[in-house]
């Protein structure tokens, strides 16, 4: 790519990331009340993610071949444990990451 290109790219990368944080506040004002179906898409979605997160994850698990899914599921089983008892998500989520990782590089 030419520097001229490069340019271009950052400026379009970097003009959207601006739309994207800004454009809500332009959009709903602090004046008026935010809109039912905003309050409800921020309840909602999030846990949607997780749950659409987990199932990809997941999605080319064959317990009949190979570790048969137990790194994954002692993982799943250390997150829930650390979410319950920390009730943080970075450190739930941190913490069955480098159980995963420890255990496919070192026990499976």
């Amino acid at each position: 790519m030419s520097l001229a290109e490069q340019i271009i790219i950052i400026s379009i990368c970097v003009l959207g990331t601006i739309l994207t944080r800004f454009l809500p506040f332009l959009i709903f004002s602090s004046k008026k009340p935010t809109p039912a179906y905003v309050q409800y898409l921020g309840k909602a979605l999030p846990s949607a993610i997780f749950g659409m997160l987990v199932i990809y994850c997941l999605k080319d698990i064959r317990i009949f071949k190979g570790s048969h899914g137990i790194p994954e599921l002692l993982s799943i089983i250390f997150v829930c444990i650390l979410h319950l008892w920390k009730r943080q998500m970075l450190v739930s989520i941190a913490g069955g990451t480098i159980l995963y990782m420890l255990l496919i590089q070192f026990v499976f």
